[in-house]
């Protein structure tokens, strides 16, 4: 299986390229016709949500930096 990329984009989207599948909190696929590349929203604004339709734009900040995260529990 190709590996999955997940880009944050600065005051946007969460970009995903690859093989993938979207499935919703019961299990059941989003129907994504064939698409390897698309954006979920991260802002909450979108009409198409999950996914991101650009409302986004003017409406939220963030600087997507990479950083570790803090060692995981065990």
């Amino acid at each position: 299986m190709a590996k999955t990329k997940l880009t944050i984009n600065n005051n946007g989207s969460v970009k995903i390229e690859g093989d993938f599948e979207i499935v919703d909190k019961n299990g059941n696929n989003y129907g994504l016709q064939g698409r390897e590349v698309l954006s979920i929203c991260r802002c909450g604004l979108s009409q198409n949500k999950p996914f991101c339709d650009g409302a986004h734009k003017g409406h939220f900040e963030h600087d997507a930096i990479a950083f570790d995260l803090p060692p995981k529990k065990v």
